[in-house]
């Protein structure tokens, strides 16, 4: 009954601040669950693992049907979902069973494709929304002047407002970002698009400062222009969609492993972790934006628990994982004692990092950050 209060509460809460939008996010963010959970489901039926439960949701069951010897359940609590493979419990790690359907009789390999599945499938899923934006097409800045620094290279060289940049070395330039990727501190040639004519300019970009997407202060080569403020449309349909998802796909991924690793070494300080309530925040204000937003914003949460259930933490799939590679390697399982000390180990530190999240959330929709 409580989870139950609690779903009605939020959804109370989240449809007041954002309207059905809010919905939308509850669905996109249950459907990423679903997908995940989905990945293990259909690889260990593959190896003929019995399942016993697939969940969406955690906490109180408030629709169950058994299918097959499965719980297929909807449970109270729509923020997360689980698995249950007979023989392998998390919430009980002394729980095994070795039976001929139950998964501790598999070999560490097999065990690693049904854990590995899950992540997988976001990746998958991620992939698929990327092929889809590019036929949808994504907002993007056009690379159109709106200002020039004062004293710059671009200053300089002649550039004026509303040039648009073309090409930079011979690179073809679709939309705003792609200039600062191709700029180098080396003698450059800009092809322009100036009032319908086709100019050459030649310059030598300088270093300067600017902020990049950690909020970090750092020196790069500058032309010394910034954006007009145009909006236009990118497309990627056919074989070009493919190479832009799978670029995307890991962007996408590098972008939350170098997230992680600037925030373990102090880069980002722990007040800028997010949690659920910042997902579901920014999810239904990418809902009211626009479909395309809402799917790059979707894809990049697909991503972020595909890499995040990697993470080699007891309690999730790379935690697992890992403990079957040792396996693999030392042709013993881990000590019970220690898989269980672990196993609450990493229960406490998801705990720990669920709350300091939520309380960072509360703090900073609540405008106190």
């Amino acid at each position: 009954m409580k989870g139950i209060l609690f779903t009605l509460t939020l959804l109370c809460i989240g449809l007041y601040a954002y309207s059905f939008y809010f919905l939308v996010t509850v669905l996109a963010i249950s459907f990423l669950i679903f997908f995940h959970e989905l990945g293990h489901f259909l690889a260990a039926r593959t190896l003929s693992v019995k399942i016993n439960t697939f969940s969406i949701g955690f906490g109180e069951k408030i629709y169950t049907k058994n299918v097959g010897g499965t719980d297929y359940c909807l449970s109270a609590i729509p923020l997360g979902g689980y698995v249950q493979l007979k023989g392998q419990d998390d919430t009980d790690p002394k729980a095994k069973n070795y039976d001929h359907d139950s998964y501790n009789v598999l070999s560490p390999i097999k065990r690693i494709y049904i854990l590995f599945a899950g992540p997988f499938f976001n990746f998958i899923l991620a992939f698929f929304i990327y092929i889809l934006l590019g036929f949808i097409g994504i907002e993007k800045q056009a690379p159109s002047i709106g200002y020039i620094v004062e004293g710059s290279a671009a200053a300089s060289a002649g550039l004026v407002k509303n040039d648009k940049i073309l090409e930079i070395n011979g690179v073809k330039i679709t939309e705003w970002d792609e200039i600062s990727k191709n700029v180098k501190l080396e003698p450059s040639t800009i092809l322009i698009d100036r009032n319908g004519s086709i100019l050459s300019i030649n310059l030598t970009p300088k270093i300067g400062e600017t902020i990049n997407i950690f909020n970090e202060k750092i020196q790069h080569p500058l032309i010394g222009i910034r954006s007009n403020g145009e909006v236009i449309k990118i497309y990627h349909t056919g074989l070009s969609s493919l190479k832009f998802a799978f670029y995307e796909t890991i962007e996408a991924s590098m972008l939350i492993f170098k997230s992680l690793e600037k925030l373990i070494i102090g880069d980002i300080p722990l007040k800028e972790v997010g949690g659920i309530l910042q997902i579901a925040d920014v999810t239904s204000k990418a809902a009211q934006i626009s479909v395309s937003v809402l799917l790059l914003i979707t894809a990049l949460i697909s991503v972020n628990l595909g890499v995040l259930n990697l993470f080699p933490i007891p309690a999730l799939d790379g935690g697992h994982i890992l403990f079957n590679i040792y396996e693999l390697i030392f042709r013993r399982e881990v000590n019970e004692r220690v898989l269980i000390m672990l196993t609450y180990c990493g229960w406490a530190l998801l705990l720990g990092i669920m709350v300091l999240a939520t309380f960072n959330d509360i703090i900073r929709l609540s405008g106190g950050l």
